[in-house]
């Protein structure tokens, strides 16, 4: 059988949500699978480390799809044409979109419908698109899969698409992120916040995020406790970010603010590490990896209530009414209070974070695409 899949992704430089669900799941899949072929189709060079294995054939065919006029010409002429040459018996999009004119049956991961319910916070190029599309997507595919009952209901809810036909194959995290020693916590914190204890945001930054209310949090948490207490922001500029941070410039509080832009996995697991707690109060998420990775770092989590965050993480973290900023502050000053809640969080949240696993997730995915064909 050969396999076709979307690996636009895996990019060398940022590799984010999109491809680390790839990197992590294709690289179990194909190595569990050496009978069959993976044509894995990028849209500009790849990095030789995503090739995992001599039964994967890398094809590049331009242009790099990074706005909606790209994008339909790539998935509807340039994919097709691969799916064609390569002979290809089903194909695997992991980004939301799949090919409208391609002839194999196709199998669709869409991760939220955050466009949905937050499109101003996305260009509106980019809405368009989605919401002209997203329909058709879904009505395409012979198998759909999203990454938690939280999106499995919205894609119901929303589309009116049967639940039989959406399948959850979760996220997981890598197992290189883990708690630090307290030596080691501090000469990260020697070298990040001149030795001070910090509050850890992670993720890109844009609107949805809902770093604004983290900031006006903060200002009501240094407020309160009079503490010298950083909070560090890593994460790259994604879209919609320059009111962001223009606001930082005035900010009351910018000098106990840092922001680190994206950083490599390897240091992002020592900023993680060395975290007091980690907040992560967005306003709209498909699954939030960023908070399996806290619970794996062996640091508590605050984040969002009645959202998939609360599917993840369970009664191993604190929730906030992401909308209210006192709501936020409340919890940073019960978790910088109450050494005793932090200690449980932590020990919860290592077990919690146990129970996700990349090998399981790679075989549900498998499901999914021997599903598309029937």
């Amino acid at each position: 059988m050969r396999i076709a899949v979307n690996t636009r992704f895996l990019l060398q430089d940022y590799l984010e949500g999109y491809g680390n669900f790839v990197q992590e799941t294709f690289r179990r899949i194909a190595e569990k699978h050496p009978q069959h072929e993976f044509i894995f189709i990028f849209d500009r060079p790849f990095d030789k480390r995503f090739i995992f294995g001599k039964n994967i054939i890398p094809v590049v065919t331009g242009p790099a799809a990074r706005h909606p006029i790209l994008w339909k010409y790539w998935y509807d002429v340039k994919v097709p044409a691969v799916l064609r040459k390569y002979k290809a018996d089903v194909f695997i999009s992991c980004d939301g979109f799949c090919s409208l004119t391609a002839k194999v049956p196709q199998c669709l991961l869409i991760h939220d419908l955050a466009f949905l319910h937050y499109p101003l916070f996305i260009p509106r190029s980019h809405y368009l698109y989605y919401k002209h599309y997203t329909p058709k997507f879904l009505k395409k595919a012979k198998s759909i899969v999203t990454v938690s009952a939280f999106s499995k209901k919205d894609i119901h809810a929303c589309y009116g698409i049967d639940e039989d036909k959406i399948s959850i194959v979760p996220n997981a995290v890598k197992e290189i992120f883990h708690p630090l020693l307290p030596e080691e916590k501090q000469a990260v914190r020697d070298g990040l916040t001149d030795g001070k204890e910090y509050f850890l945001y992670t993720g890109a930054i844009h609107p949805r995020k809902n770093l604004t209310n983290l900031l006006k949090a903060f200002s009501l948490f240094k407020r309160r406790q009079k503490s010298n207490w950083k909070l560090v922001l890593s994460g790259r500029l994604a879209w919609k970010f320059k009111p962001f941070i223009e606001s930082l410039k005035t900010y009351k509080h910018r000098d106990d603010v840092i922001v680190t832009g994206y950083l490599e996995e390897e240091k992002l697991v020592d900023v993680m590490g060395a975290a007091y707690a980690f907040v992560y109060p967005s306003l709209w998420e498909g699954f939030g990896v960023p908070v399996l990775e806290a619970m794996r770092s062996g640091i508590p989590v605050i984040t969002s209530e009645n959202s998939p965050m609360e599917e993840v993480a369970g009664e191993a973290a604190l929730y906030v009414e992401p909308g209210s900023s006192k709501s936020i502050a409340d919890k940073m000053m019960l978790i910088y209070k109450d050494e005793k809640l932090r200690d449980d969080l932590i020990v919860k949240g290592r077990a919690k974070a146990e129970e996700y696993d990349w090998d399981r997730s790679a075989e549900l995915l498998w499901r999914g695409i021997l599903r598309a064909m029937g």
